[in-house]
């Protein structure tokens, strides 16, 4: 595999979930020893795609599908119930609100920590400090704890973080939609320019403007992955089972 190679082989995941579960220490007490009440639900189906090196790939489906459950499994996040997940290179992922920064450390201490986190050193990071903080437009807030922060706050300061480290993959689900305006549309020519200097940019969006951008688009369905190919068709077919069942949104988010 190359530097930027996403491989995902017969993947399944399976989360298990507890029904009936105790509401009170006491009633947990009491049940010590007794068979729990689970249910399997599988996000995930045998699921099996490659990612090229410099790809722009997107990934659609209706709410539930499994498209943020496979982007955690290639970032590392979840681990495949069955199957092999493969990653080449360094990967940098902006999956949800908030994700990996400790809300009691500052601005910049949690881009030391996620810098840390990606391999890179102290010095590498400081040198790349003043664009992230720039990039962020967060200015002065880079010194107060990430908690008193808007959601637009982190997003802006997770984005910066994660295109600025130089990643081989980028891995972005439907978070950067909380921005405003002005700040997507610099996320987008962002993205276009790693696009052009090779990184592997996987998208999660509803959104089939951005999807008609990508290289190729992946449909989920219900944990399955029904088409890949080119985004027009793509779209096309998604778009006509969305017309045929409109309460397909309604589902369980994963």
């Amino acid at each position: 595999m190359n530097n930027g190679d996403i491989s995902v082989r017969s993947v399944s995941k399976r989360f298990r979930l507890e029904r009936n579960r105790p509401s009170s220490l006491k009633e947990a007490i009491l049940r010590l020893g007794r068979k729990r009440d689970t249910d399997d639900f599988w996000v995930l189906k045998d699921v099996s795609l490659n990612i090229q090196a410099g790809s722009y790939f997107g990934l659609i489906g209706h709410n539930g599908s499994g498209k943020s459950t496979l982007l955690r499994l290639i970032a590392g996040i979840h681990r495949p119930t069955t199957g092999s997940v493969k990653a080449q290179g360094r990967l940098s992922a902006l999956l949800e609100l908030g994700s990996g920064f400790h809300p009691d450390l500052t601005g910049r201490e949690n881009v030391y920590l996620n810098g840390s986190m990606l391999g890179l050193t102290r010095r590498q990071m400081t040198m790349l400090m003043d664009d992230i903080i720039d990039f962020s437009g967060i200015g002065d807030f880079v010194d107060e704890p990430v908690k008193i922060y808007s959601s637009g706050m982190y997003v802006r300061l997770g984005f910066a973080v994660a295109v600025n480290v130089k990643p081989d993959i980028l891995l972005v689900d439907e978070v950067i939609a909380v921005g405003d305006e002005e700040f997507q549309r610099r996320c987008r020519k962002y993205m276009d320019g790693l696009r052009s200097d090779g990184t592997t940019i996987v998208l999660v969006s509803h959104s089939t403007d951005l999807m008609a951008n990508c290289h190729q688009v992946g449909w989920l369905d219900h944990g399955n992955l029904l088409k890949v190919g080119a985004p027009d068709e793509v779209i096309a077919a998604y778009l006509q089972m969305v017309d045929t069942t409109p309460n397909t949104l309604q589902t369980r988010s994963t």
